[in-house]
């Protein structure tokens, strides 16, 4: 039986958000999403899941999508770490205090390592995807510094929102995927829906800007993540380099480590059926192990 996807709002920390949710069964999967992004860059996972019968739920973060806005005057990170345990928790009451696996991509995959930190969260695993923040911060600098970013907000007037749209959407494309023309149009669209104006690009920017002094390796403490860990990568992430890969297996030698080839910074839409096989996998064989 295929599992229907709803949409809805959530309150998690005190943050209004958008949750992408499946009511399925097995262990439930939290699924965060990177930088500039929301959690429709899950939809086609969570096409896959829902074909499984497979419970899970993806959220917008501050900042993002269709989220609140981050609170200007506290840590960026402190926001994302009290926002994630809130939803962690909250799904794992919803599957009746079953342990979660908590998957994240770039930013998100970030986010994941460090609530893979606490202990006292009901956590059976962890899955960072392209994790940002463990070598030096190119990813943002090859965003600001990209073609079609940089003309965009260096018009001298106001664009129509199809201009903007199909500005954004060229970039997404040759950041994020190995074959840039072979994204598909469904997916560019979406990634682009919550970034119609200039004014919200010029936003995602801002928090990019001050996210960045806090996101470094020395703000993880990887050594002290007592959980299974599956990390997964595209060999052709032109945006966060597979090579940081090693500070998580020098700290954690057990990780389990996926490298999927021809793929770029978000396997999750660009090779879907590889990622959640992956992930299925993993989350079943630990929160069996768990339980």
């Amino acid at each position: 039986m295929r599992e229907p996807l709803v949409e809805h709002r959530l309150t998690l920390a005190g943050v209004s958000t958008r949750a992408l949710e499946l009511e399925g069964d097995g262990p439930p999967l939290v699924l965060l999403h990177g930088f500039a992004d929301s959690a429709d860059t899950w939809r086609r996972s969570l096409d896959l899941l829902a074909r499984r019968g497979r419970r899970a739920l993806a959220v917008d973060l501050p900042g993002y999508g269709r989220a609140d806005a981050l609170k200007p005057d506290e840590s960026v990170l402190d926001q994302y770490r009290a926002f994630t345990a809130a939803a962690v928790q909250h799904a794992s009451s919803e599957a009746g205090d079953v342990p979660v696996i908590l998957t994240g991509n770039s930013l998100g995959g970030a986010v994941a390592l460090r609530a893979g930190e606490d202990a006292d969260l009901p956590l059976a695993g962890i899955v960072p995807v392209a994790p940002a923040g463990l070598d030096m911060p190119r990813w943002f600098r090859i965003i600001e510094r990209d073609p079609f970013v940089r003309a965009l907000l260096a018009a001298p007037v106001p664009l129509p929102e199809a201009l903007v749209r199909t500005v954004v959407g060229e970039a997404y494309r040759a950041l994020a995927f190995a074959a840039p023309r072979a994204a598909a149009a469904e997916v560019i669209n979406s990634f682009t829906q919550h970034l119609r104006e200039r004014d919200a690009v010029a936003t995602v920017l801002a928090n990019g800007r001050r996210l960045l002094p806090e996101l470094t390796l020395e703000g993880f403490a990887l050594a002290s993540i007592k959980i299974p860990v599956l990390l997964i990568w595209g060999d052709r992430d032109r945006m966060v380099t597979h090579e940081g890969s090693r500070h998580i297996m020098e700290a954690l030698p057990d990780t389990t480590y996926v490298l999927l080839d021809g793929v770029g910074h978000c396997p999750q839409v660009e090779a879907p059926e590889r990622f959640v096989t992956a992930l299925e996998d993993f989350a079943m064989r630990h929160t069996s192990q768990r339980s």
